[in-house]
């Protein structure tokens, strides 16, 4: 079926209808444009939600965990697919979009050319059958004058009164009209025929012809919908692979999840390394009581064993833990943090410092070959232009040393320190104790009229000089501590209530010079950053007046004007034998 043949009558109809089918065409091309502009919109916002969930530089700690790993990955899989939707986009624009701006274009000059064409037939039917409809009117014209003469000619013939010139006049005339009439026939005769002939032609062939033009655009047009929508669909089709792939990504990273491995993993991160806390003592007041009228030095020990904050020295101890609290700022050996998390970032340090060792060991050697070329080859360059560059990267490898060694020893150190935070605290109270129970039993002063005891301070005398590391130990010949953190001549009252309210105002005692207990070297440089600590250059010397009671810090003393903490892995100590 064919428009030329069933629709030979609807050339209007078919004009519009050719007209729809464009506008329709450029519809559907909107549309793609449309979906590409939400494709890339989708794509772009994708994008920015990927970037704005992206783990953040204080956050990368977290992103430890399997679960934030899973997330991250996720993430990753999900910027893959608005790349896809991106692609979609790139190819509806330009192998749709852009094909039906061409299409619309050519289909809007390509029927514009076909209804010219149209119109001309149509205008050429309409003149035949005008001249047709002309000459019909003239040879009725023609025939009615004919008809009109020959019945004045019969009338002039059968009337004796008229002459016979007027009868030939009236003969004559009705001939003319006769002749007129029939040539009027034959021009209407001849026009019919040619009208019918061009009519026959315009409906039959010409006219058709156009319209299945017509048509045969309209279904091109129509094929050219058809393969859009199918190729609109292909193009989606084939990142589906790829999405596909992208989704099995993240399905993959949830199974990576591990609730087990997190706990570990948290476990890893945050386990300080100290043991629970012990239980607290019973302190039997009774006792406290009974060592009122006891004067021997004996009870000492016993009421310190009962009520340990009573005692001058744990009131020193108190203010040296109380110093030592504002040292866990310094940051330099990692000192402010639990033991096990201060040794995973020594080994973090001392793992960087081995790569920069190892980067600085391999520019070295490739400087050392240049040099070498450079002395086998002078035209290739001048040997001592690398001098410089060798200085300076042994100058380099030579301070990473010396970090590494740091860092090395703060690693040793706190692979030794093993007391929990009670018994450390336990530990420096009951060493106190002993120095200051050994320091009162060498004193051997009683005075029991008053009940108070007095303890002296004397300093042990240099006999020679031993070098190895600061530490707290109890010499075997003597049995007395060599912390030598004894106190000087101070009354000790007996009084349980006075301890205490010692204890709780935290008074300061005016004490003397701690003694001397040998010397120390300083190993490297040392910026005291924190109340209680002095700073110190590398070789530098100085009197030891404390040992390290297990924290990491000795007091020392510079001449006699300045005394404070520093690191004891800083220093090469030399104590006296006695100590």
């Amino acid at each position: 079926m064919t428009w030329g043949v069933e629709l030979w009558d609807q050339y209007d109809n078919l004009g519009a209808h050719t007209q729809r089918g464009i506008d329709f065409l450029d519809k559907y091309g909107q549309f793609i444009k449309d979906r590409c502009s939400i494709e890339g919109e989708y794509a772009s916002k994708l994008r920015r939600l990927v970037k704005n969930y992206q783990p953040k530089k204080k956050e990368e700690e977290d992103y430890q965990f399997s679960s934030c790993k899973a997330f991250l990955h996720m993430l990753n899989e999900v910027g893959d697919m608005a790349g896809q939707h991106e692609l979609i986009a790139e190819n509806m624009t330009t192998q749709i979009v852009k094909e039906i701006n061409n299409l619309v274009k050519e289909f809007k000059d390509e029927r514009k050319r076909h209804l010219h064409e149209g119109s001309k037939l149509q205008a050429q039917l309409q003149a035949s059958l005008a001249h047709l409809d002309k000459a019909k009117k003239a040879y009725e014209k023609a025939f009615r004058e004919a008809e009109k003469a020959q019945e004045n000619f019969s009338k002039a013939d059968a009337d004796l009164n008229l002459s016979r010139a007027e009868v030939e006049k009236a003969r004559t005339l009705s001939v003319m009209k006769n002749q007129t009439c029939e040539d009027c026939k034959t021009e209407y005769a001849n026009q019919l025929q040619k009208t019918n002939e061009l009519q026959r032609q315009h409906y039959s062939t010409t006219l058709p012809k156009v319209f299945q033009q017509l048509q045969d655009m309209d279904e091109r047009r129509i094929t050219f919908i058809q393969n859009f929508i199918k190729l609109s669909a292909d193009i989606q089709r084939h990142v589906f692979p790829i999405v596909n792939k992208c989704l099995d990504g993240i399905v993959k990273a949830s199974e990576t999840v591990d609730p087990k491995q997190d706990s570990r993993l948290v476990i890893e991160r945050f386990k300080s390394g100290f043991s629970p806390p012990e239980d607290y003592p019973f302190e039997d007041l009774s006792n406290l009581k009974n060592s009122e009228g006891n004067t021997s030095l004996h009870s000492v020990p016993s009421f310190k064993a009962e009520t340990i904050k009573g005692t001058i020295t744990a009131g020193k101890l108190k203010k040296r833990g109380g110093i030592f609290g504002i040292f866990s700022s310094n940051k330099e050996d990692y000192s402010d943090l639990p033991p096990n998390q201060r040794k995973k970032k020594l080994t973090q340090k001392i793992e960087h410092i081995q790569n920069q060792i190892q980067q600085e060991t391999a520019a070295r050697d490739g400087l050392i070959k240049m040099k070498l070329v450079y002395e086998q080859n002078p035209a290739m360059g001048d040997p001592l232009s690398v001098e410089g560059q060798l200085t300076e990267s042994g100058h380099k490898l030579e301070k990473l040393q010396v970090e590494l060694q740091k860092f090395q020893n703060y690693l040793s150190e706190a692979e030794h320190m093993t007391l929990t935070p009670t018994s450390h605290k336990k530990d420096r109270n009951s060493l106190s104790e002993d120095s200051l129970s050994r320091s009162a039993s060498d004193s051997s002063v009683n005075n029991p009229n008053n009940n108070k005891i007095l303890v002296s301070n004397t300093p042990p005398q240099a006999n020679g000089k031993a070098d190895h590391n600061c530490s707290s130990s109890y010499s075997p010949e003597s049995g007395i501590s060599t912390s030598h953190t004894s106190i000087p001549e101070v009354d000790v009252y007996a009084d349980a209530e006075e301890f205490d309210n010692i204890e709780e105002e935290n008074v300061d005692f005016d004490l003397e010079p701690l003694p001397v207990l040998g010397t120390a070297r300083a190993l490297y440089p040392f910026d005291a950053q924190s109340e209680g600590s002095i700073p110190m250059e590398e070789g530098e010397e100085f009197e030891v007046v404390e040992l390290d009671q297990g924290d990491g810090w000795t007091r020392v003393r510079r001449g006699d004007v300045q005394e404070g903490f520093v690191p004891t892995t800083y220093l090469q100590c030399f104590l006296y034998n006695n100590c």
